[in-house]
């Protein structure tokens, strides 16, 4: 019976060949999309806006030399030019003379560059002094760029695969199994489920297993797009990835049908549903890490089940280790999805 509801549902999701085809799609385009930007793996260059001095004196000329042989690319503006630009917002740092020295500014919206343009032109301007004295240099710390795992980090595609298979499963288990099971009661098909001797744990098992074969060959093909468009590949084992990935599956494909139980219409179960998904979007390290976020924030986001998930993937995907050391985190997700699981066929009803 199980088996018969499995082939079911996948002749059910095959008749909807556009809905197929974005969900196979559209990850990949979001991985070209943000890895085609940031395919240089050292990053965009930084940049700053130098004003020009009335008259070019030694110190200016020393800092030039300095700025350009740490690499940062210098605009340099007359003062008019550069307040018309500063005033659109396009400028992050902004070198200008002020009396005897010199002024930096910070676009407050672009902290991000901003804050590391201002680094490298204080380095800049200590150089440029020691060579102006005739003093040594300051040495400089030589910079490693690798991941945690010591693998050499090549683009941000790596970090970033992961993350949007992650995605993808809580996308498909929150709006593609909750949202279809709402429908189908709004629509009246569960009545007629109900007179059959289906038990509804087939039924829900079933679509959790179709879900995880529709999960796997996402995952395929956003691995060959990673491999044959970046050159990513898994540093690990294929068999911890697939353990890792069928646990947040059933996790997540729990988590839409316990949430269905909680909505009589689509609308309402939009609502429920993108208040549940957005914060995990935002907060679980799917494009970005919470390094500076307040430590309460960090400890509560540890608990929610897709992050301590991202991180057993990207240690298995991105630096090749094992499931060792990820016993806790794998445990919470596995808390998630029973806990989830089991309010789902308590809340499930035929009408």
């Amino acid at each position: 019976m199980l088996w018969r509801q499995f082939a079911m549902e996948w002749r059910l999701y095959a008749r909807d060949r556009v809905a197929m085809f974005w969900t196979m799609a559209f990850p990949v385009l979001l991985l070209l999309g943000f890895g085609t930007i940031f395919r240089n793996e050292s990053g965009p260059r930084l940049s700053v806006v130098r004003v020009q001095a009335q008259a070019s004196s030694p110190k200016d000329v020393a800092l030039d030399q300095a700025l350009t042989d740490l690499h940062l690319k210098v605009q340099s503006l007359s003062k008019a030019e550069a307040e018309a630009r500063w005033s659109k917002g396009e400028t992050a740092a902004q070198l200008e003379p002020d009396g005897d020295g010199y002024r930096l500014r910070l676009n407050s919206y672009l902290m991000a560059q901003a804050g590391a343009t201002a680094g490298l032109v204080n380095q800049a301007w200590l150089m440029a002094q020691a060579r102006l004295s005739g003093a040594p240099e300051p040495q400089r710390i030589p910079v490693q760029v690798e991941s945690p795992g010591h693998k050499r980090s090549t683009n941000y595609a790596s970090f970033l695969l992961p993350g949007l298979l992650g995605l993808n499963l809580v996308s498909m288990g929150l709006f593609s199994v909750g949202m279809v099971n709402v429908s189908y009661r709004e629509k009246g098909k569960f009545r007629r489920l109900a007179v059959t001797p289906l038990p509804k744990w087939v039924f829900l098992l079933g679509q959790v297993l179709h879900r995880l074969t529709v999960t796997v060959a996402q995952a395929v093909i956003l691995l060959l797009v990673g491999f044959l468009a970046f050159g990513i590949q898994n540093q690990g084992s294929f068999l911890d990835l697939l353990l890792i990935m069928t646990l947040g599956t059933g996790c997540f494909m729990a988590f839409g049908f316990a949430l269905s139980g909680f909505a009589e219409t689509s609308e309402g179960y939009a609502a429920i549903s993108n208040l549940v998904f957005f914060p995990l979007m935002m907060l679980s390290g799917v494009y970005f890490t919470l390094d500076a976020a307040p430590v309460w924030l960090q400890h509560a986001v540890a608990v929610m089940p897709l992050a301590p998930f991202l991180r057993a993937l990207r240690a298995v995907f991105n630096d090749g280790g094992s499931l060792a050391g990820h016993g806790l985190g794998l445990t919470i997700v596995a808390a998630w999805g029973l806990a989830a699981f089991l309010l789902a066929v308590k809340r499930f009803r035929w009408a």
